[in-house]
């Protein structure tokens, strides 16, 4: 049943949670059992839970030896093959002592506006949560090009939350809720509840924006917000390290009210 409220999401049927490179990547890898952590504990409680994980491209930055993100195409997608490999390594090393099986999906714009292989998606995910597998989606970095991409990953685990019927979509960033204005702005406030269809125009979030390791900003992070909540699901929008307070149905974070 649709998530109404935060306190639904402990009792949700089932969830996507989306999480940033910046969160789990590099200096910040050491995140990624206390993600799993949080994610075992709701897998647990019978939620089918589905991970939209960015990070491929950051994560295989330091194995290909390079200083920084690449700018040209073609490494990018060398970095994001070397990286998804090492990434979903890593997630089913942290879900082993939970006896979870990751199962990896890799996604451009062309699979969710096809029918054909849209439906071949939802079937597939479909199966592996039946068998109580946790996928695991990324975009496939290693063929998508700028004219094809999703954008950011918040809009892919919109985008994924339809596809699969989600009952609450949870994107996971690196401050604790949205505010009014950008957080440094003395004059700022954390936003508690965005009701659906509600008037943001006076808002300042920021345009997207490009960090060491990835993309995003909150100005994504509201976009896909709407696109989920006008679909008739759920938003919370928190901070990486709060996952298990938020999968716990506890008052943090910015709601977005699903359309009813």
């Amino acid at each position: 049943m649709t998530a109404l409220t935060r306190a639904d999401l402990p009792g949700a049927a089932r969830l996507v949670v989306k999480v940033g490179s910046s969160s789990i990547s590099g200096e910040s890898a050491w995140r990624i059992p206390v993600l799993v952590e949080a994610l075992a504990a709701a897998h647990a409680r019978g939620t089918e839970i589905v991970l939209v994980s960015s990070g491929a491209i950051a994560t295989g930055i330091p194995f290909l030896q390079l200083d920084a993100r690449p700018t040209d195409l073609a490494t990018q997608q060398a970095a994001a093959a070397v990286g998804q490999n090492l990434l979903i390594y890593r997630y089913q090393e942290a879900l082993r002592p939970h006896g979870i099986v990751a199962g990896q999906v890799l996604l451009t714009t062309g699979d969710l506006e096809h029918p054909t292989s849209r439906s071949n998606a939802r079937r597939a995910m479909e199966r592996m949560l039946g068998l109580r597998v946790l996928p695991i989606v990324n975009e496939n970095d290693t063929v998508a090009t700028q004219e094809i991409r999703f954008g950011d990953n918040d809009r892919l685990g919109a985008l994924v939350a339809q596809l699969t019927g989600a009952d609450a979509l949870v994107l996971l960033s690196d401050v604790e809720s949205l505010y009014t204005r950008p957080p440094s702005d003395p004059a700022a406030e954390p936003l508690d509840v965005v009701a659906a269809g509600a008037d943001l125009s006076g808002l300042e979030f920021g345009a997207s924006v490009v960090n060491g390791v990835g993309t995003g900003g909150a100005a994504t992070k509201v976009s896909a917000a709407r696109l989920a909540a006008a679909s008739g699901i759920g938003v919370l929008v928190t901070s990486a390290d709060l996952v298990g307070e938020a999968l716990s149905g506890a008052s943090i974070g910015t709601w977005f009210e699903p359309a009813v």
